[in-house]
């Protein structure tokens, strides 16, 4: 579509809009004196006026404006829609564009391109659905702006068949397109499908951009693939300027593999720090069992930086809560609701019963959601609490958080397999055989573990006993060998981490071949002495594991990180950065 240039005769009419900006009341003086002069049939400034009121935010005048015009034509719908597009007003570009459709205007890929953005940004498939129906009617089906706006439309609304179809269909894939699949991928839980489709965009020589790899990076840190991290790092650093955006998505990536003293690094590089930055680094210390690190960069923030955030103080509670850090977290929570006059969310609260109830203050814990008159607990809360009641082996109160747990959950089969557990270490064995008989009758199965290593660029998986590997008997000779070494210097099999039922001499032999004691096996049969292991676990680490990575750290004298469900453990000389706190 061709852009017109306003007539001459009208240019002063069109400076005038040009100087009057986004401010509404110079618009309406304008549009005062287009009347008076007569040339309210222009169409060049009538377009500039009713754009320039869409983006000064006055839709309500910009609604009138466009209805009091006899003929629009197509360019001032495309640049209306655009406009409202932009602005947020994803509800009156749609409204706009059912207008365009009854004053059978001629369409354009911008007016397709803007109002496809519209019902993504308003996740509304079913209409987005029947536009691409009009694209294709109207022949923009091809149109390579067109097709990238249909590509974030589905990958945003979670279709990723279909924008994967239409990705695939384009005849030439555009990097906003490339980015839109990649980010999709990675927004929707499938991080693995982004990063291989970067390689595919790599490989067909497609130059990305920051949209790109902050995505990319995003996805490495869901992942734990910290060499591929490394790698974009190493291309930011040689071809591009690293912001506060991308500083902060290499903080996270770093702090999500494990790698805190390369996340400070790139924390420190940055001229100045924005709240993100500094919210992301307390993170990083927390989640990796720093926390009194993680104050250290708080006091500082409070210091030197702009004030904290509602997030902020997510990272730190949640820091605290990991940490072990009772009364510090007691007051960054009162000093969020005093000082900073912030309103205290579900995830404050969650963290406040997780640190509490951690601490072993189960009766604090169980205060603090009693207290929380403006706020339902949901079941974020209640499994904080159980859990905590599960490591101090409190039955009564555990009780009580699963039911409360397992009226808003009832089909999570964690909440079962943790009440059970309670049961078990209360050796009422009655009723953990009448919870895994509701188990059955749902249908609920327990979730299957298994642990993750990268060793020569390549993921290996292992789940409980597995033995699909090749070089399985080496492994589990290497295992045993490995435990009986760890047993010669105090290791002894933590029996509670199995199922109660079972004999001593069973419960040995299922702890032995949990699958992070698999993978950490076959990590140091493949990998030379001194580099540092690195596991990811789907599930919480069991304390036998854990116990057991401890004392496998001081006969191999090897650095262990272990990632599980919630957090980091950095394994050395026989000690755990969550100082068995977690």
């Amino acid at each position: 579509m061709v852009y017109r240039n306003a007539p001459q005769q009208h240019l002063s009419l069109y400076q005038i809009l040009l100087l009057a900006g986004r401010r509404i009341k110079p618009l309406q003086q304008v549009h005062a004196q287009i009347i008076l002069s007569g040339k309210t049939s222009s169409l060049p400034v009538l377009t500039k006026l009713i754009t320039s009121a869409c983006a000064a935010e006055a839709i309500l005048y910009t609604r009138q404006l466009l209805f009091s015009i006899a003929n629009p034509d197509s360019f001032l719908f495309s640049s209306l829609i655009k406009t409202s597009t932009k602005h947020n007003f994803p509800v009156d570009s749609l409204i706009f564009y059912r207008h365009m459709l009854l004053c059978n205007a001629e369409w354009s890929n911008h007016a397709f391109t803007a109002v496809i953005k519209a019902c993504a940004n308003l996740s509304a498939l079913g209409l987005g659905r029947i536009i691409h129906c009009h694209v294709i009617v109207s022949g923009f089906g091809l149109d390579l702006f067109v097709q990238a706006a249909l590509v974030s439309f589905y990958s945003k609304c979670n279709e990723l068949g279909v924008a994967q179809k239409v990705f695939d269909e384009m005849p030439q894939r555009t990097l906003v397109a490339w980015n839109s699949m990649i980010s999709g991928y990675e927004q929707n839980g499938l991080a693995d499908k982004a990063i291989t489709l970067f390689y595919k965009m790599r490989d067909s020589g497609v130059e990305f951009d920051l949209v790109t790899l902050v995505s990319v990076l995003s996805a490495c840190s869901q992942l734990g693939d910290l060499s591929l991290g490394c790698w974009i790092h190493e291309y930011i650093s040689s071809n591009l300027h690293v912001n506060t955006t991308i500083a902060t998505s290499l903080i996270n990536m770093y702090g999500r593999c494990g790698d805190v003293i390369k996340a400070r690094e790139v924390f420190n590089s940055l001229n100045q720090q924005n709240v993100v930055t500094w919210t992301s680094m307390i993170s990083t210390y927390g989640m990796n069992g720093y926390g009194k690190k993680a104050m250290e960069i708080f006091d500082l923030m409070k210091l030197h930086g702009p004030p904290p955030n509602s997030i902020t103080f997510i990272a730190v509670l949640s820091a605290c809560a990991h940490g072990g850090l009772v009364s510090e977290g007691q007051l960054a929570y009162t000093s969020m609701i005093q000082d900073y006059k912030l309103v205290p969310k579900m995830e404050h609260h969650v963290s406040m019963v997780d640190m509490l109830g951690r601490a072993g203050l189960l009766n604090k814990a169980y205060q603090h959601i009693q207290d929380m008159n403006h706020l339902k607990p949901g079941a974020a809360i209640w499994t904080a609490m159980l859990g905590a009641c599960k490591m101090h082996k409190n039955v009564n109160l555990g009780v009580i958080a699963a039911e409360n747990l397992l009226a808003i959950e009832p089909q999570h089969p964690g909440h079962y397999v943790l009440l059970s557990n309670i049961y078990a270490m209360a050796g009422q064995m009655d009723r953990v055989e009448m919870i895994r008989n509701v188990m059955i009758q749902k249908g609920l199965k327990k979730q299957v573990g298994y642990a993750t290593i990268e060793v020569d660029h390549r993921t290996y998986l292992f789940t409980m006993g597995d033995k699909s590997h090749p070089e399985t008997v080496a492994i589990y000779r290497y295992l045993d060998e490995l435990m009986e070494r760890c047993r010669e210097v105090g290791y002894t099999p933590a029996s509670e981490s199995v199922m109660h039922e079972l004999e001593e001499e069973e419960r040995v032999y299922a702890l032995r071949y949990h699958s992070e004691k698999i993978a950490l096996a076959f990590g140091l049969l493949k990998t030379g002495h001194g580099s540092i292991i690195r596991i990811g676990k789907n599930l919480r680490v069991c304390e036998d594991c854990h116990i057991a990575i401890k004392f496998i750290s001081v006969v191999t004298k090897r650095k262990i990180i272990v990632r599980d469900k919630l957090r980091f453990h950095h394994f050395e000389n026989g000690i755990c950065s969550c100082l068995d706190y977690w």
